[in-house]
C-alpha cells in the first residue's frame, strides 16, 4: 500500500498499444491524476488523452488489505531495483484479442517519484510468448 502512495498526483505522458486489427503499436498522449480514495485501500485514476477525449476514463485500483491483490490480480514479485525505482508484477486469467481467446495477463508497475509506468502483457494459453498488449509512460507533474 505505501508503494502505492507514491503514484498520488497529476502525471503526464504516453500509452502505445498493439493494435489487433493491423498488428503494429499505436502510440497517443496519455495523463492521469491519481488520488487516494480516503480511509480506503481505493485509489482513484482519472485518465485523461488530450487528443482523444472521448477515450476520457475514471478507473478504481485496489490494493487487497494483505497486499496479496491488485484489483483481482495475484502479485507474483515486488522488488526495488537499484535505481530506487519499485517494480510489481501481478498476474491473472482473462479472454482477450478479437476473438476473446482465453489469456493470461500480467501487469508491471514501475514507480519512484518521479516515474509511473503500468505495462499490460499478454500470453494466449497455449502459447509460450508473451504480447505487449499496451503500456503507459508518466513523469510527474512536480509544480502540483
Amino acid at each position: 500500500m505505501n508503494d502505492f502512495q507514491k503514484m498520488s498526483g497529476s502525471w503526464k505522458g504516453s500509452l502505445t498499444y498493439l493494435d489487433y486489427a493491423t498488428g503494429k503499436p499505436y502510440t497517443m498522449p496519455a495523463d492521469i491524476e491519481i488520488k487516494r480514495i480516503a480511509q480506503t485501500n481505493q485509489f482513484a485514476l482519472y485518465n485523461s488523452y488530450p487528443n482523444e477525449k472521448s477515450a476520457n476514463s475514471i478507473d478504481t485500483l485496489t490494493i487487497s488489505t494483505d497486499g496479496k491483490y491488485i484489483d483481482n490480480a495475484l502479485v507474483k514479485s515486488r522488488r526495488q531495483l537499484s535505481n530506487g525505482v519499485i517494480e510489481v508484477i501481478t498476474e491473472e486469467m482473462g479472454t482477450d484479442g478479437n476473438d476473446d481467446q482465453p489469456a493470461t495477463f500480467r501487469h508491471t508497475y514501475l514507480f519512484s517519484k518521479t516515474q509511473f509506468k503500468k505495462r499490460k502483457d499478454v500470453q494466449f494459453t497455449g502459447a509460450t510468448e508473451w504480447i505487449n498488449r499496451h503500456e503507459y509512460s508518466y513523469t510527474k507533474n512536480l509544480g502540483h
